[in-house]
C-alpha cells in the first residue's frame, strides 16, 4: 500500500510541476464535486429546517395533539365544555413521552376601533400555559399575566395591530357574540402588553391571545371548565404513535387530533421537501461521479506509457489500479473540502444574519431556516466519497487491459 500511495503522490506531483491535457479536466472535476457538495449542504440544511421551523410555529400555537369533544373538533372555537377533573391533567402520567399538558378555551369575535374592525379568535389561556413557546416570536411587550386576579391584558399579532392601527399599551373594544342571536354581543375591553409576528400567517391574522376566564364568563362556564386540551410531546417523530396512545387514555367522550392530522396541508406539503432533497442528492452525486470517471479516463490515457513500465517491472493490475483510485481519491477529499468550506460558511452566513428572505404567505417563515448537523454533513461526505470510488472501480478495470509492450512503445 505504501508503494501505491508513494507513486499515486508522484503523479499528482508531476502533474502540478508541468501543464497536461488532464489539468483542466482534473480542475473541472475537483470543481464539480465542489459545487455538488455546496448544494448538497445547502438543500439538506434548508429542506430540513423549514420543515422543523413550521412544525415548532404549529405546535406553539396548537401543541402537538388536541383533545376535545367531538363537537369541537371540526371548529376553531370552543362550544362545548370539557371538565378538567380527568385523570390526564393536569399530568399525562399514563403515557410515556408527554413533556406537558395545558387548558385552552377559544372565541370568535370582532376587534372594533375607531378606524377600522377585524374578526379574531380570542384564545384563552391559564396558569398552565407555557409562554416560552411564544417567546422567539415576540416583537416587543411582554406576554399577558394570566395568573394572578383576572385582567384585560392580551397579546396581538403585529399582523393585527398595523391593520388596526394599534401598538403596545392601547386598548380596544371587543365584541363577541352571543348564542341567541336577538341578544346584544358581549363587550371586552382589552389592553394590549404584547405584540408578536410568527410568521405563519394563518395564526397572525387570527389569534389574540389572552386569560381564559374572559372566555368562561362570556359562555357562562364554570371555572373549572374549558374549551381543550393541548398535549405536547417528547418527541416530533413518534407523533402519531402518542397520538394514538392518548386517544386510547381518554374518555370516550373526547376525540383527540394530530397536528399532522388537523393541518394536513402544511404537512403534505413539508413532505415534499423530503422528495426534494433526495432529487437533488442524487444529481449532484451523479455529475460529480461521471466528472471524476472522466478525469479518472483522462488520467489512465495520459499515463499509459507509465502503466506499461509498471506493468514490465512486475506490478499486478490491481496494484496499478490502486495508484489511479489513489489519485482520484486525493481529488475527491480536496473537492470535498472545499465544498464543506463553502457550504458550511453559507449555512452560517444565513443562520446568523437571516440574508435569504421569504414570503411568509406562501412559505409560513420571514426567514429562510436552516438546521446544521454535523452528523449529517459526514454521512454526506463519506457517502459521496464511497459512492465515486464505487463507481471509479469500473474505469479503472482499462488498465486490466493494456499490454505493457504495447503502452512502453505508445506516444
Amino acid at each position: 500500500m505504501n508503494l501505491e500511495y508513494f507513486i499515486a503522490k508522484r503523479l499528482i506531483t508531476a502533474k502540478s510541476r508541468k501543464s497536461s491535457i488532464s489539468t483542466p479536466i482534473i480542475k473541472i472535476a475537483i470543481s464539480a464535486i465542489a459545487i455538488g457538495m455546496i448544494m448538497m449542504i445547502i438543500s439538506v440544511a434548508t429542506g430540513i429546517g423549514l420543515q422543523q421551523k413550521i412544525r415548532e410555529k404549529v405546535a406553539a400555537f396548537n401543541g402537538h395533539i388536541i383533545i376535545s369533544n367531538y363537537d369541537d373538533n371540526q371548529s376553531q372555537v370552543s362550544i362545548v365544555p370539557i371538565a378538567t377533573n380527568q385523570s390526564f391533567y393536569p399530568k399525562f402520567n399514563s403515557v410515556d413521552g408527554i413533556k406537558h399538558i395545558q387548558a385552552v378555551a377559544s372565541k370568535a369575535g370582532i376587534i372594533r376601533t375607531s378606524s377600522a374592525f377585524e374578526g379574531i379568535i380570542f384564545k384563552g389561556v391559564g396558569k398552565d400555559y407555557q409562554w416560552n413557546n411564544l417567546s422567539e416570536y415576540l416583537v416587543s411587550g411582554t406576554t399577558p399575566d394570566v395568573s394572578h386576579d383576572l385582567n384585560a391584558q392580551v397579546l396581538i399579532s403585529q399582523f393585527l395591530a398595523d391593520r388596526l392601527n394599534l401598538k403596545v399599551g392601547d386598548t380596544f373594544n371587543t365584541f363577541f357574540m352571543k348564542e341567541e342571536s336577538n341578544q346584544l354581543p358581549n363587550l371586552r375591553v382589552f389592553q394590549i402588553t404584547g405584540i408578536y409576528n410568527s410568521g405563519f400567517q394563518e395564526f397572525d391574522a387570527t389569534y389574540i391571545i389572552g386569560d381564559i376566564r374572559h372566555v368562561q364568563r362570556i359562555n357562562k362556564w364554570n371555572p373549572d371548565q374549558v374549551g381543550a386540551f393541548e398535549v405536547f410531546v417528547d418527541d416530533f417523530n413518534r407523533i402519531k404513535e402518542k397520538g394514538e396512545q392518548v386517544y386510547a387514555q381518554t374518555n370516550s367522550t373526547l376525540d383527540t387530533k394530530t397536528i399532522v392530522e388537523k393541518y394536513y396541508y402544511i404537512f403534505e406539503w413539508l413532505q415534499l421537501f423530503d422528495f426534494n432533497i433526495i432529487t437533488i442528492l442524487i444529481i449532484m452525486i451523479i455529475v460529480a461521479t461521471i466528472n471524476m470517471v472522466v478525469a479518472l479516463l483522462v488520467l489512465i490515457l495520459e499515463r499509459t506509457q507509465m502503466i506499461g513500465i509498471l506493468k514490465a517491472l512486475g506490478a499486478n493490475n490491481w496494484t496499478v489500479r490502486k495508484i489511479f483510485l489513489y489519485n482520484a481519491s486525493y481529488l475527491i477529499v480536496r473537492g470535498l473540502l472545499w465544498g464543506n468550506f463553502i457550504g458550511i460558511g453559507l449555512i452560517l452566513i444565513q443562520q446568523y444574519f437571516g440574508i435569504i428572505k421569504l414570503n411568509p404567505e406562501n412559505y409560513y417563515v420571514n426567514v429562510a431556516p436552516v438546521y446544521l448537523n454535523w452528523f449529517y454533513i459526514l454521512l454526506l461526505n463519506l457517502g459521496t466519497v464511497a459512492i465515486c470510488l464505487l463507481v471509479l472501480l469500473i474505469p479503472s478495470y482499462i488498465i486490466t487491459k493494456i499490454s505493457p509492450v504495447k503502452a512502453i512503445k505508445f506516444e
